[in-house]
């Protein structure tokens, strides 16, 4: 990306701050620098009714890293689709694949239809990565037949070789009234046999007293003054968007428990970190 470039695409960033960006807030909260005023002010505001807020975007962006090593490195997976990637920050899909995989023959397509995210992801990209191995493109998760198109009109993706699709910390943001069951059936029915499938969002179950519970209650609506409002969903809500496909151990849990390492937050207290995920494989 040259310079110019570079600096149009950042002037219509700064020109697209009308109101806060789930993504942006996403990044402010696990430590990124691509956020701005107004997904500050709403994150902190978010904060005081739900302290570990950020906490919790931390352990969705740990399970994002331990579910890419584990698939890179001992599942064998080569090529990762990531949709609704968001920002790109530290521990990028493309970077833990690689690192698990030290003939780098890893290949990776971010997809997202935010334009602050693709332009941020096509600089990151443009610096860092390989680009006859990575890519960015403009495309919505809600609209899977052209998303899928564009997926597989960038050449990076082997139809006859198991896909590992990432749909991390996504679906909170999708709500029931938008049919999300036939938006991940319609991604499991496109993937290869011997395909993983990655799915985590935050869950109200098992709020741990009165006042979390409406706290967590009164989270989803503020999150409807966002680019991004959503919904939060229990474990046996969620579960059915693996399909037919079968849990990888340990299966549906809170993500904390999910295969932690040294670094995993809540790993004594999986149950507090108010997100869940899974990592199930296509028969």
């Amino acid at each position: 990306m040259s310079s110019t470039d570079r600096d149009s695409a950042l002037r219509a960033i700064e020109e697209s701050l009308d109101k806060p960006s789930a993504a942006r807030i996403y990044d402010y909260f696990i430590g990124g620098d691509t956020n701005y005023a107004i997904d500050r002010a709403f994150a902190e505001k978010a904060r005081e009714r739900i302290p570990l807020l950020g906490e919790y975007c931390r352990t969705s962006r740990q399970f994002l890293g331990r579910t890419v090593r584990w698939l890179a490195g001992e599942a064998g997976i080569r090529q990762f689709v990531d949709l609704g990637s968001g920002l790109p920050t530290a521990g990028n899909v493309h970077e833990v694949a690689d690192e698990a995989r030290p003939a780098h023959d890893t290949r990776v397509v971010y997809t997202d239809n935010e334009p602050i995210a693709l332009t941020h992801s096509a600089m990151l990209l443009a610096d860092t990565a390989d680009p006859e191995r990575h890519i960015a493109i403009a495309a919505d998760l809600m609209d899977p037949d052209e998303l899928w198109s564009r997926v597989m009109a960038t050449k990076l993706i082997d139809r006859d070789e198991p896909v590992a699709l990432l749909v991390n910390a996504v679906l909170h943001f999708v709500k029931d009234a938008r049919d999300p069951d036939r938006l991940l059936e319609f991604y499991r029915d496109h993937l290869p046999s011997g395909s993983l499938l990655v799915l985590s969002q935050m869950t109200n179950e098992n709020p741990t007293s009165d006042a979390e519970r409406q706290a967590l209650e009164d989270l989803a609506d503020y999150y409807e003054n966002t680019t991004n409002p959503g919904q939060l969903r229990t474990s046996e809500e969620f579960a059915r968007f693996f399909g037919d496909f079968e849990l990888v151990e340990p299966g549906l849990v809170y993500a904390p428990a999910w295969r932690p390492d040294a670094d995993t937050l809540f790993a004594k207290t999986p149950s507090e970190s108010r997100v869940i995920g899974g990592v199930a494989r296509k028969p």
